[in-house]
């Protein structure tokens, strides 16, 4: 369904470790779009291929506008997580690089038996989560 998602940030090169740490437990490699001068100062995570022909991705980047980022009431990214092993570990990242918790790791009976999830805000105040599906216990190391 999506391409990518941009995020704004005005800093976007000290936030990016943020995110190289909290997607890199769910297996999301930063992507090099650097042979693109118009990406200059953009930080990407996911997929980014043959120039963008080939792209699912989560951009950091600053507003086009030049104007300030700012946090949009009422967004978030959701991330798959393959087990809640991965859950636990995003959450725990994301703490331990400057960000908040918006909601520990735990099942959310709310909105499925099977829905385990993590919320968090980044430093810049985005609101990010991460989703694990198909399990209603933990699962075996």
């Amino acid at each position: 369904m999506f391409t990518y998602v941009c995020l704004g940030s005005d800093h976007p090169e000290r936030t990016a470790p943020f995110y190289d740490a909290v997607l890199g437990v769910l297996g999301l490699q930063r992507v090099d779009a650097s042979s693109e001068p118009e990406q200059k100062d953009w930080y990407g995570w996911g997929t980014y291929d043959d120039e963008g022909a080939r792209e699912i991705a989560l951009w950091l980047n600053r507003p086009f506008n030049g104007e300030a980022a700012t946090v949009a009431n009422g967004s978030m990214v959701a991330f798959r997580a393959k087990s809640w092993a991965e859950v636990d570990a995003f959450h725990a990242q994301a703490l331990a690089h400057g960000g908040t918790s918006e909601g520990a790791p735990g099942l959310r009976p709310q909105y499925n038996a099977d829905f385990y999830a993590a919320y968090v805000r980044a430093p810049e105040g985005h609101k990010l989560a991460a989703v694990c599906r198909g399990f209603t216990a933990p699962q075996a190391p």
